[in-house]
């Protein structure tokens, strides 16, 4: 199933078999893993939301236009759920805490690597929702601004628009002297 593509193993999946879903999921865990931990704290169980997500992808595999590339629409969900998951941590959750198995240097830049990505998650929380969703797909994921269209319904020229107004915002929020 290696050689199949992503819409190749969904069309596979849909029409029942459940070694395609599997596959998916391995090809995909590793991804989804590194895209909630990238925005959520550490002590957020990712395992558990790459599941929920599959577990979504299940629950909606019906709703996928085959045809469509996956990826996104995959990514698409768990953007959903990793906003979802955020919104439920209180403020405390939030904080970053010190690993106490780190001492010395390795504590003082453990610790200065926890503010700086908390910074840019704060900063990324204070840009509009759709800025902030285009920057996750184009920055993060790396997807070309005309799939990052594709996903949010916009138009390329309106990403692009968004995406720029994005980073001169967040260059704002993280370096208001410039």
């Amino acid at each position: 199933m290696q050689d199949l593509s992503d819409e190749e193993l969904m069309a596979r999946y849909t029409g029942g078999d459940s070694a395609a879903f599997a596959a998916l999921f391995e090809r995909y865990a590793p991804r989804l893993a590194a895209l909630f931990r990238r925005a959520l704290p550490r002590h957020v169980e990712v395992q558990d939301l790459v599941q929920q997500t599959f577990l979504q992808v299940h629950r909606a595999r019906h709703d996928y236009q085959p045809g469509r590339p996956l990826r996104p629409w995959v990514i698409t969900i768990a953007l959903n759920l990793r906003r979802k998951r955020y919104r439920t941590l209180s403020k405390a959750e939030r904080e970053l805490v010190v690993d106490p198995s780190e001492s010395g240097e390795a504590a003082r830049r453990g610790l200065e690597r926890r503010e700086r990505e908390q910074a840019l998650r704060d900063a990324l929380e204070r840009l509009r929702p759709n800025q902030r969703e285009v920057i996750e797909l184009h920055w993060f994921e790396g997807l070309p601004f005309a799939e990052v269209a594709k996903i949010t319904g916009a138009s390329l020229s309106a990403v692009k628009v968004r995406a720029h107004r994005a980073y001169e915002a967040l260059r704002g929020i993280l370096d208001p002297g410039t």
